[in-house]
């Protein structure tokens, strides 16, 4: 059942009819003919060998694998009759009575299909459901395929519960879908599911040598395998690529070639991509930025490198844990993978991979992506280099000790309290401004008259009397900055003049001197209406 072609409609005679493609013009015929859904095909020839066929079908997976045509052979062998007109539902679907006939060129009054992409409101769901109360005209079930049913409204959706729970005993519900997370569960809990899966790459392969056999073409195995494997899967993406594989062969009669199909794909550059994956590995920088930058150069886009690289390193991988060959690859580049899984560890292996994988992620959304793509190869080229941990605990456990590093040098200990104990009381002043005391450094600055600082004590004159909050404020400022006790006395006793005072008898000094000089004077004789302006730039004064 998966390994045969029903070749049902054979190829029309040459200009008999416009040219259909062979996604179009193979697709299956009869349930043998669907290649890859064998557990499908043997719960659906049960169900209808034993009556039980349910009233909606679900039919999910991904692009191509079957799921419209499987939807239209399930309405075929619901509604064979046979070619005696005397038959019913079966799994082997005669193909040449009428509804077979009719359903196949889809002109059948009763199979109805509708796309819920372009069909998506509660509208037109209300017309299937009103449409679902008549009999069928011809057929022995009324039969909807609703074609990417994941599209539908959420009204929609809920319109069509209550008749999908509880259809008419005539009609039967055929749902396809490639995101079936998208439908809600009350309809799931309605259907029978099938799940689709990828077409394996040797039945494609096998599908399509007997496709170009019936086109009476000719394709190298290889060739064939090359295109299974772009298919990924999917039996329509695989016949497409095979069109345009055999348009592209040389009309001499060389048919579709390896080489060719490998340029076709692009993947004509595979051999740079080792050599960039070489450079990687031995760790050339220049040598890896210079083989991007050409490949780069060339138009070959930075993510599909960096895509070509993980294949690479998973390649590798594979090979190192004996896997079998790919034939799909060619034959140098199955001998350099095995040249590598010899060379490397599985750690560097899994590092690369984590490398590449986050390199391509910073890629795919990279405003720079050429120069996101090198700093991911620097980055690559710098963990390729370093040892696994494995290896290192070998060589600290052979006693092969690495050479000690130079002891870091200690950063300076930070200063004690005692450290920051001025050496006189302009110090004192000094130490305010640095802890943003301002209104205190204020007070003491214009009525602090010193008599004696010898530190913890500090003396002032009582001729000018500073309030007791400001000598208790000044005393636990300097402990909590000292880390000492300090005591602050008055004394009745003339002292030093305020640092207000001094600085102003510094200023008016320094004024006097300049008056004194000639060219000073015969300035202000001038002038006399002139002043003396300090030129001295002056530290933050607080006044």
């Amino acid at each position: 059942m998966a390994e045969s072609l029903d070749l049902e409609t054979p190829p029309p005679p040459a200009g008999a009819q416009p040219y259909r493609v062979l996604a179009r013009k193979y697709r299956p015929q009869s349930f043998k003919a669907l290649i890859g859904q064998d557990a499908m095909v043997q719960t659906l020839a049960n169900a209808i060998k034993r009556d039980r066929i349910a009233h909606a079908f679900l039919l999910t997976g991904v692009r191509g694998v079957g799921k419209t045509s499987t939807a239209r052979l399930i309405a075929k062998a619901l509604n064979c009759v046979g070619p005696d007109g005397q038959g019913g539902p079966t799994i082997d679907p005669c193909g040449v009575c009428e509804p077979c006939r009719a359903i196949a060129e889809g002109r059948h009054i009763d199979v109805i299909e509708m796309d819920a992409a372009s069909h998506t409101g509660i509208d037109d769901v209300r017309e299937i459901i009103e449409a679902s109360r008549y009999a069928a005209v011809s057929a022995r079930y009324k039969i909807y395929i609703v074609d990417e049913v994941h599209m539908l409204s959420k009204a929609a959706f809920n319109g069509l519960l209550k008749t999908l729970e509880e259809p008419p005993a005539h009609v039967k519900f055929l749902f396809a879908t490639t995101e079936v997370n998208k439908v809600p569960v009350t309809v799931l809990s309605r259907c029978q599911r099938f799940d689709l899966r990828r077409i394996p790459a040797t039945l494609l392969a096998d599908h399509f040598a007997r496709v170009v056999e019936a086109e009476g073409a000719l394709a190298e195995p290889e060739a064939l395998a090359l295109i299974a494997r772009a298919a990924e899967g999917s039996a329509r993406d695989g016949l497409s690529i095979l069109d345009q594989a055999i348009a592209h062969a040389d009309l001499a009669g060389g048919g579709v070639s390896a080489d060719a199909v490998r340029e076709m794909l692009g993947l004509s550059d595979r051999s740079a991509v080792r050599d960039l994956l070489g450079l990687v590995l031995a760790g050339d920088a220049p040598g890896a930025l210079a083989a991007l930058r050409r490949q780069y150069d060339l138009g070959v886009d930075p993510l599909g490198v960096i895509r070509a690289l993980l294949e690479a390193v998973h390649g590798v991988t594979q090979v190192k844990v004996g896997a079998p060959d790919d034939m799909a690859q060619p034959a140098e580049e199955r001998a350099a993978y095995r040249d590598w899984a010899d060379k490397l560890s599985f750690p560097l292996l899994h590092r690369l991979w984590q490398l590449f994988l986050k390199g391509h992620e910073e890629v795919q959304r990279a405003a720079l992506p050429i120069e996101t793509a090198e700093m991911a190869l620097l980055r690559a080229i710098h963990a390729s280099t370093l040892p696994d941990p494995g290896e290192l605990a070998r060589r600290l456990a052979g006693g092969a000790m690495p050479a000690p590093a130079a002891a870091p040098v200690a950063p300076p200990a930070p200063p004690s309290p005692a450290d920051r104990v001025p050496s006189e009381f302009a110090g004192v002043l000094a130490l305010l401004d640095d802890l943003n005391k301002l209104e205190l450094l204020v007070r003491l600055k214009r009525g602090a008259s010193l008599v004696r600082y010898a530190p913890p004590e500090i003396v002032l004159s009582g001729a000018r009397p500073l309030s007791t909050d400001t000598l208790t404020e000044l005393a636990a400022v300097l402990r909590e900055a000292t880390g000492m006790p300090w005591k602050i006395a008055v004394a009745d006793a003339p002292g030093a003049p305020t640092m207000f005072e001094a600085e102003q008898d510094a200023v008016q000094a320094r004024h006097d001197a300049a008056r004194a000089h000639p060219i000073v004077a015969a300035a202000f004789e001038a002038f006399p209406e002139a002043e003396l302006i300090d030129p001295k730039p002056a530290k933050r004064s607080i006044t």
